[in-house]
C-alpha cells in the first residue's frame, strides 16, 4: 500500500511538472528579451531539470542511499535557485508596473 501511494503521488508530480513545462514553453513567445527573457530562459531550464528529476522517480528505489542524498541535495539547490529567480522576476515586474 505504501509503495502504491508513493507511486501515485510521484505520477501526479510528473503530470503537474509536464503541465508546468508546457506552460513555461508556451509563454516564452510572449516574453521579449532583456532581463525578463534571460530569467525566463533560466526558469525554463530549471523546469526541464525538475521534470527530468520527477521522471526518474520510479528508479529511485534501486539507487544507493548516497546517490539519493546527492539527488535530493541537487533538487533542493536548484529549487532554491528557481525560487530566487521567480522572486526577482516578480520584483522586476512589480517595479516596472509601479513606475
Amino acid at each position: 500500500m505504501k509503495v502504491d501511494l508513493i507511486m501515485i503521488v510521484g505520477l501526479g508530480a510528473v503530470f503537474i511538472m509536464l503541465i508546468n513545462l508546457f506552460q513555461v514553453v508556451s509563454l516564452k513567445s510572449r516574453i521579449s528579451g532583456g532581463v525578463v527573457g534571460r530569467s525566463w530562459n533560466v526558469m525554463t531550464l530549471l523546469v526541464v531539470l525538475f521534470a527530468a528529476g520527477y521522471l526518474i522517480l520510479p528508479f529511485l528505489a534501486t539507487m544507493p542511499v548516497e546517490t539519493l542524498r546527492v539527488i535530493v541535495s541537487l533538487i533542493l539547490f536548484f529549487g532554491a535557485i528557481y525560487v530566487l529567480i521567480t522572486i526577482r522576476l516578480i520584483y522586476g515586474i512589480i517595479k516596472e508596473l509601479s513606475s
